[in-house]
């Protein structure tokens, strides 16, 4: 029976090896297959006393070691993989950021020129308003011109009285023209504006994906506090525009924008020239008018005795003192502005640089401009007040001849110096 018990664990050694044996080698056993008894000893050792099995335990060891190399070679190939990867996105990246900001420098050049047309149209609009209330006083000075022969001695349809008329169509159809042209300016201001506005959205979008690109390129591989982030779906990725679709759509925004500024330049166009020829039309019909009144003047004199003559002595010389003033007007106004002119140019040189605030030829003749035009001006206006005090004195003797002289001068006192004190302010101004 001893015998027969130590048999069967023999037994049931034998075939726990050839499991063993079999599960871990390429070799295969088959269950019917007879081995030799050194190999059976050298395979199969006695678990009494807790032995371990060394034909398993070489097995194991093998392929550990085989499985360390397939470890060893994964993590070299998935490190020169991910590396490949990075430099290549890296790659990708930087052309992305370069057509990133070439887009950028496109829709910046835009915006500059559209923000360029849009003061330009604003300038305009002022120079329009400008005009525009400009035509209020000769219509208003024209108007009562009329009024005031209509209270005449006689009622005379004379050409006066049709150049007035004219005047008055002139000057109405000026301020149409111009309302008209300023709301048209004001339109394409605000056409303007949302195009600029398109551009700047568009400015502010293509920075802050290349801020993010730019961020991505310089991110290290090792960056602490990475997340992974989570995976965007197909619904997300559908949503994606392609390169073209980018693209296009800054195109779009700047065709746009051109499409604004070539309507701004031809309405400025448009605006110069109705400017111009309102100021021809109100010079001419202005001249027209003044003519008719100092041909009919002249006709008056004719009819008048010694104190006519005296009084056409007086009217000449205060005419001419009124030019003179109004030549002095003129020069102190045009010094003004060279003055303005001179002093922003102080301004503008005094904000360059530190290193490029040179005392320089221009700077000295600059500041010898300056002090000269502050001096031109105070020297004219001094002239003007005894001019206006020349004038002064003119138009009272002037007014006392039209006393003496009273019954020959109404029509005389009515044209030349109601009308005229009326529209001697009236002039045709180039804005």
């Amino acid at each position: 029976m001893m015998g027969q018990g130590v048999s069967c664990r023999k037994d049931e050694e034998f075939v726990l090896m050839r499991h063993v044996i079999g599960c871990h080698s390429n070799r295969m056993f088959q269950p019917e297959a007879n081995i030799a008894r050194h190999q059976w000893t050298m395979a199969s050792v006695s678990h009494r006393g807790g032995k371990p099995n060394f034909l398993e335990a070489e097995v194991i060891r093998n392929q550990s070691a085989f499985f360390r190399a397939e470890c060893k070679r994964l993590i070299s190939e998935t490190s020169k993989r991910c590396r490949d990867l990075q430099n290549d996105q890296t790659q990708k990246l930087d052309r992305r950021v370069k057509e990133v900001q070439f887009m950028k420098t496109e829709l910046e050049l835009k915006l500059e020129e559209i923000v360029v047309e849009t003061d330009e149209l604003l300038l305009l609009q002022t120079r329009v308003a400008k005009a525009l209330e400009a035509s209020r006083e000769p219509l208003r000075v024209t108007l009562l011109c009329v009024e005031e022969r209509k209270r005449g001695p006689e009622m005379l349809q004379d050409e006066v009285d049709r150049e007035l008329l004219n005047e008055r169509e002139v000057i109405e159809g000026v301020a149409s023209a111009l309302r008209r042209v300023s709301e048209q300016i004001s339109e394409q201001i605000r056409l303007n504006r949302s195009a600029k506005y398109t551009l700047e959205q568009d400015l502010k979008e293509k920075s802050e994906a290349q801020h993010a690109d730019l961020s991505c390129s310089i991110t290290p591989s090792h960056a602490p506090k990475l997340q992974q982030p989570p995976i965007i779906g197909t619904a997300q990725q559908s949503l994606l525009v392609s390169p073209k679709q980018w693209e296009s759509i800054s195109h779009v925004n700047m065709a746009k924008a051109e499409q604004q500024k070539a309507n701004s330049a031809s309405l400025r166009a448009l605006a110069e020239a109705l400017l111009e020829q309102t100021f021809t039309d109100m010079q001419k019909q202005l001249q027209a008018t003044a003519a008719a009144f100092q041909l009919h003047v002249q006709e008056i004199k004719s009819a008048k005795s010694q104190m006519e003559d005296q009084l056409a002595e007086i009217l000449p010389e205060l005419s001419s003192q009124r030019k003179i003033r109004d030549d002095l007007n003129v020069a102190i106004k045009e010094t003004g502005q060279a003055l303005a002119k001179a002093q922003a140019q102080l301004t503008s040189r005094n904000q360059r640089p530190s290193k490029e605030l040179c005392s320089d030829p221009a700077q000295t003749h600059l500041l010898s401009e300056i002090q000269w035009l502050k001096a031109s001006t105070s020297r004219l206006q001094k002239a003007l007040v005894q001019s206006e005090e020349k004038e002064r004195v003119l138009v009272r003797c002037q007014l006392e001849l039209q006393h003496r002289i009273r019954c020959k001068a109404d029509y005389l006192y009515m044209d030349e110096v109601v009308c005229g004190q009326h529209r001697e302010a009236v002039t045709a101004c180039r804005y």
